[in-house]
């Protein structure tokens, strides 16, 4: 029966996954054969806040030209989708509720209501391809490759780790991710508004769930569990998913008559309030947890407070005209807006890392190589898309080059940011980590000026421990046919191991003698530290030839994992320790032959000495 559950659950990840993903596929195909507009925007009230679209100037736009003018109002009881099979109902559907792309060369029939400027009338309006600038192929396809892992990683996490938890974070970003859908829709509506509005049904009741859904998560992250204490909230979620569904249902009441702009704000501002409610139960649950919980907790928290506010801002400035009054008149491109869909991503990547890994690295890491490379990407738009645009139509009339190369040189541009991108995380990294290096060079040269073994250990013990703070630290020195723990030790207590088989699958990689990662049921196996003093990570000390000593660490105090400038810094004492056990044997063995050789001189002196005189002779 379990299994039988489990595959039918599977099946209905599959199913909901090929959705999401036919939603923002097809806008690949934008990359090389861009949409069509007609050249305006309507709010959900009818009411025409805008007549140039995605048009340089409002005389190329084919709205204006067909007559439209700023203020002019809609007929919504002319246009309502009775029946719903017409084009008047496609042309509603075209016209309100923020879709500004459809397929190139469609006509829509606009019934405009008696304005005191002008008569009740009609308008027909033919699409327009719309400009094709190098900074919407750029976005575009940054947007779209997001937006299809963003999906996939969620579907991954359900399929690996099933349960409220991921289950709750996938049916949220099926439906809010970075990906754009504008071909998807065009499509239905040029075919089939009946298909269309099926469509918007279907969306409304996956905003609803994907709203409920998002609280179950941030009651559950990152452990899949929860305590008596949120018991309630959790049986609210059915009502709130409902709540949510029945209010987005109610803006597309615009087509059948009914103006709908104050219900449509109250619909995009509910996913923003679930955003919030959602943030305060993950901050409120912050002490219920342990430390190494607490830390994953932190990178939910933090991709939550960059990814959902990005989300919010670009829904209301896309769907609605509340943010009308701080454009004066001359609203972002179509671009702007995919940069900021683009920063959502980032909440499905910390979520993904906290709930893949046991233990994570202190979020100050990713948010430094986030806000690199949102600098990297801003940047550069904020100043120079003008120029570039200017440079793209002057090269263009010298060499005609044609426009798919401009996808190669978007590509290409990619590829250099990531670069470049790369290169800054690494000297980033230096310089936030100099503490590391300045450590790693004390306990270097420490190690190197040992007089004993015990001096050793104790730099890759208590010297490591207290310059990273370590849960846990030790040393098992290679004793014959086994590995045995030394003296010096840190948050190891009597009853774990005092000895490790070579022959143990935990030690296999010994072999390579690079560092290696320590699992959670190879430490309960070997009666290791259990809880946050348990190792993850364990470095030989030791050649090519043999492994001198095995050095394991736990995590650092406050839960959070080694970062790679720490493990490297590890890797390299480890190092030097073989460089200065090895001379402390030669050291020793020297000794030992110069104390021979002076016992087997005296022994020789004094037995010349005490030898017959006619032995001497002969």
């Amino acid at each position: 029966m379990q299994r039988l559950r489990q595959s039918a659950s599977r099946i209905v990840l599959v199913a909901i996954t090929l959705w999401a993903l036919a939603m923002i596929v097809p806008d690949l195909y934008r990359l090389v054969q861009p949409l069509g507009s007609f050249g305006f925007y309507s709010n959900n009230d009818g009411l025409i806040t805008d007549v140039r679209g995605p048009f340089p100037d409002e005389p190329s736009s084919p709205a204006y030209q067909a007559g439209l003018r700023l203020g002019d109002q809609l007929d919504l009881a002319q246009m309502r989708c009775i029946p719903i099979d017409t084009r008047k109902c496609a042309s509603a559907m075209a016209a309100l509720g923020g879709m500004r792309l459809v397929i190139d060369q469609q006509r829509a029939e606009l019934a405009l209501a008696a304005t005191p400027e002008r008569p009740a009338g009609q308008v027909d309006i033919v699409a327009r391809q719309r400009p094709y600038s190098w900074w919407v192929v750029g976005v575009l396809a940054l947007d779209q490759v997001a937006g299809i892992l963003v999906i996939l990683a969620a579907a991954w996490l359900v399929w690996t780790r099933r349960g409220p938890m991921t289950w709750g974070f996938f049916l949220y970003v099926i439906w809010f991710n970075p990906g754009q859908s504008s071909q998807y829709y065009a499509l239905l509506q040029y075919y089939s508004p009946v298909a269309l509005l099926t469509q918007n049904i279907l969306g409304v009741i996956a905003q609803g769930i994907g709203s409920a859904g998002f609280i179950w998560f941030a009651l559950r992250a990152p452990t899949d569990e929860t305590t008596m204490r949120w018991r309630p909230v959790e049986k609210a979620l059915p009502a709130v998913a409902i709540f949510v569904s029945v209010l987005l249902s109610l803006s597309y009441a615009n087509l059948f008559g009914f103006p709908t702009e104050m219900v449509t704000r109250a619909g995009i501002l509910s996913a923003p309030a679930v955003a919030v409610f959602a943030f305060a139960i993950l901050v409120a649950r912050r002490k219920e947890l342990p430390p190494q919980e607490y830390q994953r907790l932190r990178w939910v928290i933090w991709g939550c407070l960059i990814g959902l506010p990005a989300l919010a801002i670009a829904d209301v400035g896309t769907l609605t005209t509340m943010l009308d009054f701080l454009w004066g008149g001359d609203p972002p491109p179509e671009h702007f807006w995919g940069l900021v869909y683009l920063v959502n991503g980032v909440l499905c990547l910390f979520v993904s890392e906290a709930i893949r890994r046991p233990r994570v690295v202190t979020v100050s890491v990713p948010l430094r190589r986030v806000t690199i490379l949102g600098l990297l990407v801003s940047l550069p738009m904020l100043f120079l898309h003008e120029q570039i645009d200017h440079v793209r139509e002057e090269l263009n009339k010298v060499f005609a080059i044609p426009s798919w190369t401009w996808i190669g040189i978007a590509t290409l541009t990619i590829f250099l940011i990531t670069r470049l991108h790369e290169w800054l995380v690494h000297h980033a990294d230096r310089l936030f980590h100099r503490s590391v290096a300045a450590a790693g060079q004390r306990l270097g040269d420490a190690i190197l000026s040992a007089e004993n073994g015990a001096q050793i250990e104790t730099s890759l013990v208590q010297g490591v421990q207290k310059s990273l703070d370590l849960a846990s630290a030790t040393v098992f020195r290679h004793e014959g046919h086994i590995f045995r723990r030394a003296v010096a030790d840190y948050g190891w207590d009597n009853g774990a191991t005092r000895t490790l088989e070579p022959g143990d699958p935990m030690l296999a990689p010994i072999r390579t003698q690079h560092p290696f990662g320590i699992s959670a049921e190879a430490a309960a196996r070997n009666h290791l530290p259990d809880g946050l003093r348990r190792p993850i990570l364990a470095v030989p000390v030791g050649d090519r030839l043999r492994c001198l000593a095995l050095a394991l660490y736990g995590p650092h105090a406050a839960g959070t994992d080694l970062n790679h400038d720490e493990r490297t810094m590890l890797a390299d004492l480890a190092e030097l320790a073989a460089s200065a056990f090895m001379k402390l044997d030669h050291d020793r063995l020297c000794h030992r032959v110069a104390i021979l050789e002076a016992e087997l001189e005296a022994s020789n002196a004094k037995l010349a000495v005490t030898r017959p005189p006619s032995q001497s002779a002969s």
